[in-house]
């Protein structure tokens, strides 16, 4: 057997941005969690090259709610050149001057955000002998379970952070927002396999609160 058994997370927070990529100055988010940032919450409790996280369904638990904020950015970041340039010299100028670059953007948000996360993860090409599922499927209710985290998780930006909480296996089901609706084309993750990475679609549905990633069709 190379992959786990189905692990749940519920999830939750005030504000979350999954910010939609056709979206070029301001923030505007999808109305649910994408799978990507799903599975970047349960790497960041346990990550190893030896396994591979997929999200098989998204459960939504609070109705989706909105938030427009206007919050300050910068508008540039660090030179790589200039960094390169600095090296060779010794000296440089690399500082960004936040008053000068300041930008006002407009954002819409999701608001008061709740889900239960469903996952598996499947052994990679990277792992050792000594590497099982067992391993790392005990590994990870431990972490989980008493909230160790490599790096605070969070909704889209970091400056949404995640509550998260381990749902045993037999714990009984979580109630869903009784919801239907197309949600659209959504960002399902990064295909990195060739020189540059490029973005993967699916067209989402949400039936009775959930979406089921497991059969669905995902385009580059």
């Amino acid at each position: 057997m190379n992959r786990s058994d189905p692990f749940r997370l519920r999830v939750s927070g005030p504000n979350a941005c999954f910010t939609r990529p056709e979206m070029k100055v301001e923030r505007v988010s999808y109305e649910t969690i994408t799978p990507s940032a799903a599975r970047g919450i349960f790497e960041a409790i346990l990550w190893k090259p030896a396994i591979r996280w997929r999200i098989l369904r998204v459960d939504v638990l609070n109705p989706v709610q909105w938030e427009s904020v206007r919050r300050n950015e910068v508008g540039c970041v660090a030179s790589a050149s200039l960094a390169k340039a600095a090296m060779k010299r010794g000296t440089g100028e690399l500082g960004i001057y936040v008053e000068e670059q300041r930008q006002q953007r407009a954002g819409l948000f999701l608001r008061d955000v709740a889900y239960v996360l469903h996952a598996t993860f499947e052994m990679t090409d990277k792992a050792g002998p000594e590497d099982t599922v067992t391993k790392f499927e005990q590994m990870f209710i431990r972490r989980a379970s008493s909230g160790q985290c490599f790096h605070r998780p969070y909704f889209g930006c970091r400056e949404f952070p995640v509550h998260f909480e381990f749902v045993p296996r037999d714990a009984e089901p979580i109630p869903t927002i009784p919801e239907t609706r197309d949600l659209g084309w959504m960002l399902f993750d990064m295909d990195y396999s060739g020189k540059e990475p490029v973005p993967q679609f699916f067209h989402a549905r949400m039936e009775n609160g959930s979406l089921d990633l497991e059969n669905m069709e995902v385009r580059s």
